[in-house]
């Protein structure tokens, strides 16, 4: 099942790139509708009471370095995959969209349900590398302004990145002889590599993954990306593959370097703390919105990060507290790409109208635009976490597990909510208050089209919010058995 689900991307990419009428939206669709079935599919069949590894598929590959065929999904792996499955649709229907575009876009999914189903490393960083070349394809030919510097940026930071994480496991694998996730896993409980080695494959791997959250101070790449790139490919970037890096630090850094992340914890929690304060107070002196909604997603997935430290660092470590920090982590990556995804939906919507983004070109528009308003009020208020939406969910069970594990920091991380909310009514009191501008002045509101979309993200962020059981039943027993190994 894993294995059809990565091949349907690739092979609707290749009936895009052969399709013969120009319009090729409807086969790019009808992909994403057979990965979903099929995604729902291993959903369905996914034994919530089972914490390892299910649907794994095992063959040899190439004997001679220890890389092997190896798929499966535990919790977390379906969650990501059904978030992939979920923003890929809405990604394509945000704006026009050509032949090469839709190729790209495919072969980033297919990469991107590799990565969060792969248990080599070898198999896994194919994967994972995988996604690094149509997202800087994206940028580069479809991006505005300044897509070149954006495009290099991008490619450089991830690029050196992935070499040091790279060079961190082939020593790993010299010493250790494997490139089994779960094998390494066992063997990093006693010290994973001995010495200054170990501590030099910890730096490989956290810099490669930092660099892909990305944390605090390894962000620079991610404003102008994501300022740059066209719509759609925003919205995979901030949806999914941001998650890739997150997804990282639980699956390799935190299981094959406990001992180092204990020393060096402190360290790594300023670090989260930094990324969520200063990414708040950076997105409210923006005056550009997709810049300031990007730097909301650095602000929130530095809550993961926290968590996640909280829970490697913590000295006390009452059960209840851990798992409560890991299950807001697990919502957190599943909310925040709905979220985040929807935010550059809207400003898109608003880019198309008008062709401009920024915050002071627009005023009235809740007198011109109700709907469009309405809706768009849904998603900030999500992503500022309020009660009865999925944003409230992942935070609310951040803060509770983390200040029982790591007070002092999660109490300075709070500042950070205060920034974003200051932030987010900044933004919607010069969008939809005040006198109309001459650029509003001819604004349509939603069209039909848009609220196909609209509607169906906005439903699911309330069921999430009011009733978030049926998702956090696909992770409970993987942060039930991840709770085990850290206490």
């Amino acid at each position: 099942m894993i294995t059809v689900l990565i091949l349907i991307p690739l092979l609707g990419a290749l009936a895009v790139c052969v399709w013969p009428y120009p319009n090729t939206r409807p086969i790019a669709l009808l992909s994403n509708l057979t990965s979903a079935g099929c995604a729902f599919a291993l959903w369905r069949n996914f034994d919530t009471a089972v914490a390892g590894l299910q649907a794994v598929e095992r063959h040899a590959w190439i004997p001679a370095i220890g890389a092997e065929y190896l798929v499966g999904v535990d919790g977390l792996s379906l969650l990501l995959v059904l978030l992939t499955t979920l923003i890929i649709p809405f990604a394509f229907l945000a704006q026009p969209v050509s032949r090469g575009f839709c190729a790209l876009m495919l072969l980033m999914q297919s990469a991107l349900y590799g990565t969060f189903t792969a248990q080599n490393f070898v198999l896994w960083f194919l994967f994972y590398e995988m996604t690094l070349i149509p997202a800087f394809l994206l940028i580069k030919l479809w991006g505005g302004e300044k897509r070149d510097q954006a495009a290099t940026k991008f490619f450089l930071y991830t690029f050196l990145g992935s070499v040091a994480m790279l060079l961190a496991f082939l020593g790993i694998y010299f010493v250790r002889g494997t490139f089994d996730f779960a094998a390494l896993a066992i063997l990093g409980k006693n010290g994973l590599l001995p010495g200054k080695l170990g501590w030099l494959a910890f730096a490989g791997v956290f810099l490669g993954l930092a660099v892909k959250v990305p944390l605090f101070p390894f962000h620079t790449w991610l404003p102008d990306a994501y300022e740059t790139a066209p719509t759609g490919a925003s919205m995979m970037l901030t949806g999914v593959l941001s998650k890739m890096g997150v997804y990282g630090f639980i699956r390799l850094l935190l299981p094959l370097f406990p001992n180092e992340i204990k020393i060096v914890g402190p360290w790594l929690l300023a670090l989260a703390v930094c990324s969520i304060v200063f990414a708040s107070l950076a997105a409210w002196a923006q005056a550009d919105l997709k810049r300031m909604v990007a730097y909301l997603s650095i602000n929130h997935l530095g809550y993961c990060m926290l968590g996640l430290f909280a829970v490697a660092t913590a000295v006390a470590r009452p059960a209840i507290e851990m798992q409560a920090a890991l299950s807001g982590v697990f919502m957190q990556i599943f909310n925040h790409g709905i979220t985040a995804a929807a935010l550059f939906y809207y400003v898109g919507l608003l880019e198309q109208r008008s062709g401009l983004r920024g915050i002071s070109d627009f005023g009235g528009l809740m007198q011109r635009t109700p709907l469009l308003c309405g809706w768009m009020s849904v998603a900030m208020f999500s992503s500022l976490g309020l009660p009865g939406l999925n944003g409230f969910i992942g935070e609310f069970l951040i803060f509770k597990g983390s200040f029982a594990l790591a007070a002092s920091f999660t109490a300075v991380a709070v500042i950070g909510l205060l920034f974003t909310a200051i932030a987010f009514m900044r933004a919607m009191q010069a969008l939809f208050s005040g006198p109309p501008t001459e650029n509003c002045n001819a604004f349509p509101d939603l069209l039909q089209r848009e609220t196909f979309v609209v509607v169906p993200v906005t439903l699911l962020m309330f069921a999430i919010g009011i009733a978030p059981q049926f998702i956090l039943n696909i992770f409970n027993t993987t942060v039930a058995q991840m709770a085990r190994l850290f206490a």
